[in-house]
């Protein structure tokens, strides 16, 4: 049995700057007997944002039974998938990940952006004595006039969406390793989303990085939640929690609350936007990225028109 699938959900998705709603739970442990347990992706776990939306969609969904949200082992990306497609896996019962067509195929994915589609916009953390290398950057063509490597999980799909765009990437399969790497000058640029970024650099506390003030990358990718094919109980509870925090108001509220102040302090709105193709997509994937990008990119725009006198060039 399929999960239902989520294009009616699209314009409320849209909305999520301006939606008004209850507040989000912050209990990661709900009642007191026979709780059980979802053991989640320990990436996902250690961000606040993410941990929080599988509870709320928990929260949406007491007839489920009382729910507790444990920590894996640390995994790569890719091992963690690997582990996803065992049928018992005994490490992880679910994670947050961007999607693609191989992941489709071998994943039971739920198919609602889980950030807004705020993945699929991704600024350059860089080192600040490596800023001035940025300065004039207008197109793709550009990075590689300059010689700007952009460095990405070895498991990521980015990699390969930049790749196939022409970017040159550096990969490694360790998340944390990839900010040594930019120390020690192995690329330029490392792309973060902007849903992820200001939490990252929180973490890493280095005065050395900053971030570029003047490049979007853009391309449509959808970050989904990913179970395993054969468990459809958690597949359901977290699409129908999810459903139901979209259209009462605190799915808004959630998005609000976690990633408002990213699209504030990035000026996400005066920015150079660099768009990318993404060709490992499926079709209802594609349309779920591309509209959820484009209805995104037009909220930025009319949220931070008001904030620029001189702003009248939507497109620009």
């Amino acid at each position: 049995m399929k999960v239902r699938r989520a294009r009616g959900l699209l314009t409320a998705l849209a909305l999520f700057l301006v939606c008004p709603g209850t507040g989000v739970s912050s209990e990661y442990l709900s009642g007191e007997t026979q709780a059980r347990e979802y053991r989640l992706w320990y990436r996902n776990y250690d961000s606040p944002p993410i941990r929080a939306l599988v509870a709320l969609a928990f929260d949406k969904t007491p007839e489920y039974g009382s729910y507790r949200i444990t920590r894996t082992p640390e995994m790569a990306q890719g091992r963690v998938v690997r582990e996803l497609e065992r049928q018992q896996s005994k490490l992880v019962d679910l994670a947050n990940v961007a999607t693609s067509k191989q992941r489709e195929e071998s994943l039971q994915a739920i198919p609602i952006p889980i950030d807004g589609g705020l993945l699929g916009l991704r600024v350059c953390v860089v080192l600040k004595e490596s800023l001035p290398r940025f300065k004039g950057i207008r197109s793709l063509g550009n990075l590689e006039e300059v010689g700007i490597r952009i460095g990405q999980g070895a498991h990521w799909p980015d990699s390969s969406i930049l790749q196939a765009n022409g970017v040159s990437v550096v990969t490694h399969s360790r998340y944390e390793i990839l900010f040594r790497m930019l120390e020690n000058h192995r690329f330029e640029c490392f792309a973060r989303g902007v849903n992820e970024v200001l939490f990252d650099l929180e973490l890493e506390n280095n005065e050395d990085f900053a971030i570029e003030p003047d490049l979007l990358l853009a391309y449509p990718m959808p970050s989904y939640f990913f179970v395993n094919r054969h468990d459809h109980e958690t597949a359901h509870r977290l699409q129908l929690g999810m459903e139901r925090a979209i259209f009462d108001g605190s799915f808004g509220a959630y998005l609000n609350q976690y990633y408002g102040q990213s699209i504030d302090e990035l000026n996400l709105h005066s920015r150079n936007v660099l768009v990318l193709e993404n060709p490992y997509l499926t079709d209802e994937s594609r349309a779920i990225g591309t509209r959820t990008l484009l209805e995104l990119r037009r909220r930025i725009q009319i949220l931070s028109a008001p904030q620029k006198t001189s702003y009248s060039n939507p497109e620009s």
